[in-house]
Formats: C-alpha cells, sequence, structure tokens
C-alpha cells in the first residue's frame, strides 16, 4: 500500500505489468499521429489527478492512444476531455473548460479522475487479464481518496470495473449486480474507512464522451450535464 496519492502515481508510471500494453504505447508514441509529430509522447502508463480531498471520482476506461498517451494527463488533449473537462467547469470542479496539455493551469477541486486502465490500449478494449493486473491500483486510491462520496462511471466497462474494486476495497456489491445505464444511480452499501467509521458512495453512470457516443447523438450535451447536476446535488446533500 502507498501512503500517498503522489507515490501511488510514482508507481501507476513505472508500471510494467502488461507486456502488450507498454509495447502499444510506445509504438504509437514512436509513430506519431501527423498533427503530433514534433510532440514527444508520453507513452507510459498515465496516473490519476485531481484534489486528494475530493467527494467526487471520475473513472473512465483507459488513455487515449493520442490524448492521454500523448499528453501524459487523463482526458487531456483530445475531444473525450474537451467534453469532460467543459462540464466539470460548468458545474465548478474545474477551474477551466478545457486541458490540452499538462501544466496548462488545470485545477480540479473536489474531483479526482482516474481509469479503469492506465495505459492506451489496442482498439481502446483491454483485456480480462489487463483489467485485473491494473485494478489494485484503483482499490489503493479508494483507500486513499477517503472522502469520495460520488463515483461516475464513465461507460460500461468503467462501471463494472469500479464494482469490482469496491468489493476488492471491501465494500458490499448489492446482489443483482447493478446494471449500467445512462443516468444510472446506485447506492453502495458502507464499508469501514481507515477511520473506523461507515462509508457510503453512490455510483452513477454516464455514457463515455467518446466521439463514438458524440458525433451520433448517443451522448448530447444535456445528457452529460444532467449527470454532473445530479452529482452536484447529491453531494449538496451531505
Amino acid at each position: 500500500m502507498y501512503p500517498t496519492l503522489p507515490a501511488l502515481s510514482g508507481a501507476i508510471t513505472s508500471c510494467d505489468r502488461c507486456p502488450r500494453l507498454r509495447a502499444h504505447c510506445r509504438e504509437i508514441g514512436r509513430v506519431k499521429r501527423r498533427e503530433f509529430a514534433a510532440e514527444d509522447y508520453w507513452a507510459r502508463p498515465v496516473p490519476g489527478l485531481g484534489d486528494p480531498n475530493a467527494r467526487l471520482l471520475i473513472i473512465g476506461l483507459a488513455p487515449a492512444a493520442h490524448g492521454a498517451n500523448r499528453t501524459g494527463q487523463l482526458f487531456t488533449g483530445d475531444s473525450s476531455g474537451s467534453w469532460l473537462y467543459e462540464a466539470l467547469h460548468r458545474f465548478g470542479w474545474s477551474n477551466q473548460p478545457n486541458s490540452l496539455r499538462r501544466g496548462d493551469g488545470l485545477v480540479l477541486t473536489d474531483c479526482w479522475i482516474t481509469a479503469a486502465a492506465h495505459c492506451a490500449p489496442p482498439d481502446n478494449k483491454p483485456t480480462r487479464e489487463e483489467f485485473a493486473a491494473c485494478r489494485p491500483w484503483l482499490v489503493q486510491e479508494l483507500a486513499l481518496l477517503a472522502r469520495v462520496r460520488v463515483v461516475l462511471a464513465l461507460g460500461a466497462l468503467a462501471w463494472g470495473e469500479f464494482l469490482l474494486a469496491w468489493a476488492a476495497a471491501g465494500g458490499v456489491t448489492p446482489a443483482p449486480r447493478p446494471r449500467f445505464a445512462h443516468g444510472a444511480a446506485c447506492a453502495l452499501p458502507g464499508r469501514d474507512s481507515a477511520e473506523g467509521n461507515a462509508r457510503r458512495v453512490t455510483l452513477l453512470g454516464s455514457y463515455h464522451p467518446s466521439q463514438q457516443n458524440t458525433q451520433t447523438g448517443r451522448l448530447t450535451r444535456p445528457m452529460f450535464d444532467a449527470v454532473f447536476a445530479r452529482a452536484r446535488a447529491l453531494l449538496s446533500e451531505e
């Protein structure tokens, strides 16, 4: 167990548990996309970011090949990030409506962003074994993010991986297992925190703001905003 989030982030960045994913990240960084040909790609596992005292946890699938795998910061430098940070800014969790690179002044307040897999996968599809290898990082994040009360899963895979990590961290998952849907909400029974107090979270679901969803109209901005409004309302009830 790592004692702090910076220590955990350093360990994630140097992780080599999944040779296929590490090779893919390096190859993407070598070939590059033409518009980013002059840039040095991060091409390593990408750690979480945000406020260590966050009450809102957002979990995505994995770094984008030419987004976070290039910039080294989740949801940074691609269209998915534009959607996410715009919504976070609108509802008071981000100081700016977009982030294009690390060190561009982005500050998250009361929010932490992570991923079910920390390496960019081929075809955006980690294997079951690769998800399992990465899951302990999320379990440790949950332990260190002791104030989290609302979790927003972006997509069905992130939803499922969070539930597995929650159970591995000692939480209770209702039976039957809650099913993902856009706008779904599930109150997860408490677990004992490090201080011995009962801890509960509400899990919310949203379609991922990928181009596949946003350009086809499967996910619209009003739909996305509604989920963040729900998260803000839940936190205001505390």
